[in-house]
């Protein structure tokens, strides 16, 4: 992807969620300068690795194959499994690929919008129907179930799941409150997917994702 696509599509990001009243943390619009600025009190946010994230997991496919993320919370305290929370943006008829987390347990949400229709693939040890939870509720789901999920619904999906999920009828603002979040490792793809995508430096970042703070913070 290039820096400035990336560049426009987190300021359209913003500029949706603004509108729909959600208000970000300062960190979400913080420059690579005032990054600089902040220094080493903003160690905590990047050892946790707060902040956004734009996925594409096809080249050049973003719209149809693409999402972004915000990581607002994500704690991991010794002898638990700690707690994560992100806001995401789907766009209509944007999906992700079928993917299983080897450790983090995660409730999927519709905050508002169109239809997050969420696919199950793959269960663990080869199961043909598991046990999840809809809107709090369990259930019995069989491999290639589709939910349907409307604003204010979600599920819950365990390690071991492969599931994806796309957005229908208009865009969809996600949530996702999980256990501990680790993107570099705890991520299982169906296929040849790379969770980060290569950033062509087309223009300066106007903001930092995740994914950059190791290499454009110097005092790190």
């Amino acid at each position: 992807m290039r820096r400035s696509q990336i560049n426009a599509i987190i300021e359209e990001t913003v500029c949706l969620f603004a509108t729909r009243g959600i208000a970000l943390p300062p960190f979400a619009d913080w420059s690579r300068e005032e990054w600089e600025h902040q220094g080493r009190a903003a160690l905590p946010i990047v050892q946790s690795r707060l902040g956004w994230d734009v996925a594409e997991w096809r080249k050049g496919r973003f719209r149809t194959d693409g999402l972004v993320l915000l990581t607002l919370r994500n704690m991991k305290r010794i002898g638990t499994s700690g707690y994560a929370e992100k806001l995401m943006l789907i766009r209509c008829d944007q999906r992700t690929p079928l993917h299983a987390h080897y450790a983090k347990t995660e409730d999927i949400i519709n905050r508002g919008g169109g239809v997050l229709i969420v696919t199950l693939g793959a269960f663990p040890d080869g199961a043909s129907e598991i046990q999840l939870c809809i809107n709090g509720m369990k259930q019995v789901l069989t491999s290639g179930s589709e939910l349907m999920l409307g604003p204010g619904e979600s599920v819950t999906l365990v390690p071991g799941v492969f599931h994806a999920f796309r957005a229908q009828g208009g865009d969809v603002i996600g949530g996702e409150v999980s256990t501990f979040n680790d993107d570099v490792g705890d991520n299982q793809f169906v296929g040849d997917t790379k969770r980060f995508p290569t950033i062509e430096e087309d223009e300066p970042p106007r903001w930092l994702l995740v994914s950059d703070y190791d290499s454009h913070l110097g005092w790190i």
